[in-house]
């Protein structure tokens, strides 16, 4: 009789030890991921001065204009690690919410599009590209989308804070590289921005996004704010990542706290 007993016993046992090892994985994850995106989404401003600039895009012989390189290179605020945890919100703004067009399937692109050739065509064209490519937190899903936006001459995706965040998220909880996760699901839900500043007569845009990262692994979850700023240029009919250097990393911070106004980000309204 006592043999059964200690079958049971010994299920619960593993079954405790499961829960234990998902729990573990992911108060892991929460303590790292502030690390993480700090460390993925900041630079120091010395080194950012020191970069090199980029080849030409081919519809720029001569190079990188001096304007261009300075708007996308130009440092942006820095905030301590902690800024990306869960807070209150405030009650202050940065200004007034930024209306941008929706997005939407166009052609054979799993990224919608389909916004104008404004700034805040651009900041929408951003918003999409990372809330479709950041799902799954899968480094490959995030590079296939970065790349199909691309112009010939960006940078590459592995050169992106994003790319870095996602990679060291999961070799930090011990998952696999790449790929779907059993159980887990993630996604971007992008719920602000600001324009840093246009060039090339309102072509070329560095917008930045901010929104809410959030991670679920069987029912837990942990969330952090992740800001992303890239350079954006319309080529007549669809925004599109610039061939310039990597733009300056955003800083990240939880959307609509106190941290999140003061580096200057407004809520972003579909209209």
């Amino acid at each position: 009789m006592s043999a059964p007993r200690d079958e049971a016993r010994e299920r619960r046992t593993a079954g405790i030890g499961l829960a234990a090892v998902v729990l573990g994985t992911l108060a892991l994850v929460a303590v790292l991921l502030a690390l993480i995106v700090a460390r993925a989404t900041t630079s120091d401003p010395k080194q950012a001065e020191l970069r090199e600039p980029a080849a030409a895009p081919p519809a720029a012989p001569g190079g990188v204009e001096p304007a261009v390189l300075e708007l996308v290179t130009r440092p942006m605020p820095v905030l301590p690690p902690q800024a990306v945890r869960p807070q209150p919100l405030s009650t202050a703004s940065a200004g007034p919410p930024i209306t941008v067009a929706p997005t939407h399937p166009i052609g054979g692109s799993w990224i919608p599009g389909g916004v104008p050739g404004t700034t805040r065509g651009a900041l929408a064209q951003l918003a999409a590209l990372d809330e479709a490519a950041l799902r799954g937190a899968d480094p490959d899903l995030y590079a296939r989308g970065f790349t199909e936006l691309s112009e010939p001459g960006a940078p590459g995706a592995t050169e992106t804070g994003l790319h870095s965040l996602l990679r060291s998220l999961r070799m930090s909880a011990g998952l696999r590289p790449a790929g779907p996760v059993p159980g887990m699901l993630a996604d971007f839900q992008p719920t602000h921005g600001q324009i840093k500043g246009t060039a090339e007569g309102g072509r070329l845009v560095v917008a930045c996004v901010l929104g809410q990262f959030s991670v679920d692994q069987r029912g837990q979850t942990v969330t952090a704010g992740i800001g992303d700023c890239q350079a954006m240029r319309w080529n007549g009919h669809r925004w599109r990542i610039a061939a310039t250097p990597v733009a300056a990393p955003a800083p990240s911070a939880w959307p609509g706290s106190a941290d999140s106004v003061s580096v200057g980000y407004r809520e972003l309204r579909e209209g």
